[in-house]
């Protein structure tokens, strides 16, 4: 039984409620660690510049991990929005279906090719668009799609490529991809170029809240979207290409980071908001914010030993994937 729509001024004040989080999450973050500053600490900090201590652990260590966060967070959120509409199933998400499996076997494969930094984000990208191609060519019966029929499909597909992912570390003899290891399991400690993640996320944004509506109508069901004149085989493909690129910048930054995709976009719905053109822009922010909070407690929980964020997002994210599941009567 879902919840009532809220109205219009309902969602404006939650999708600001969810953009708020973004920058205070974001101060907490650069004040809690294994060393904790203050507020005066960072203000001394910016006046002394880079030969203060506490300069570089924020500006050089943290602020860095922090806006890969809210990239990283933002882009998994906006694709598993994307992909719950494409898939027409509220337990999809780039993790579960093996997208992100995809985009992550591609990079390590990148990596053994010697590739840089830009054409890592290709093959990661080349990696979730043939994932994706996968899940849809499988799961399809007589011409048809079914939720259910995808989201198991996803499931197996997921399990193929952590398989692939473990042949790789244990016939390989090139030591950096033993040290990769933690990133594999989602990891923001060297994560690189945030500010172009933050671009395509911004990009991604834009190109989504022209299809607000249509993705609105979509949810209704594909024939009643294309009686009301929505060309759904082209609204499909689109929203393909988008949730592949949006994961595949998400994996080649910061690993395989799971649930994020799954997590944000039900938060939202049980808070009544449906409406894609106000749910884009709050999951994308609740998903950066939520991610930069597992980041920190990562980073805080065993100071100074740090944990893989995808273990805290796990951690949230099975439970309530289980839960959800049970709440499905198909299933």
């Amino acid at each position: 039984m879902h919840n009532p729509h809220l109205r219009s001024r309902g969602k404006i004040s939650l999708v600001l409620g969810c953009l708020l989080s973004v920058p205070i999450m974001a101060f907490i973050a650069l004040t809690q660690g294994s060393v904790d500053i203050s507020w005066s600490g960072m203000v001394n900090a910016w006046y002394t510049g880079p030969t203060d201590t506490q300069y570089q652990v924020i500006f050089l260590l943290r602020l860095p991990r922090v806006l890969s966060a809210i990239a990283v967070g933002g882009l998994l959120a906006l694709a598993g929005t994307l992909m719950q509409v494409l898939l027409r199933n509220p337990l999809a998400d780039p993790y579960v279906l093996g997208v992100s499996g995809g985009a992550s076997v591609a990079t390590l494969e990148g990596i053994l090719l010697g590739l840089t930094l830009p054409w890592l984000n290709v093959t990661a990208f080349c990696g979730a668009l043939v994932s994706m191609a996968l899940l849809f060519w499988l799961a399809k019966d007589k011409g048809q799609w079914s939720p259910l029929r995808l989201l198991l499909t996803g499931v197996v597909l997921a399990a193929g490529w952590g398989a692939c992912i473990s042949f790789i570390l244990a016939t390989t003899n090139d030591q950096r991809l033993y040290t990769l290891q933690f990133w594999l399991m989602g990891d923001l400690s060297f994560s690189q170029a945030p500010v172009s993640a933050l671009l395509v996320l911004v990009t991604g944004l834009l190109c989504t809240q022209p299809l607000a509506r249509s993705l609105n109508v979509l949810t209704r069901g594909e024939h009643q979207a294309m009686a009301l004149g929505v060309e759904t085989q082209r609204l499909y493909f689109v929203l393909f290409v988008i949730a592949s690129l949006l994961t595949a910048t998400a994996v080649s930054l910061a690993g395989n980071i799971g649930f994020i995709g799954l997590v944000v976009p039900h938060i939202l719905r049980l808070a009544g908001l449906y409406d894609h053109r106000f749910l884009l822009i709050g999951a994308s922010a609740l998903g950066a914010s939520l991610l930069v909070a597992a980041d920190t407690v990562a980073r805080t929980l065993l100071a100074p030993q740090q944990l893989p964020v995808g273990v805290v997002t796990a951690l949230l994210g099975i439970p309530l994937f289980l839960f959800l599941l049970r709440q499905r009567d198909d299933l």
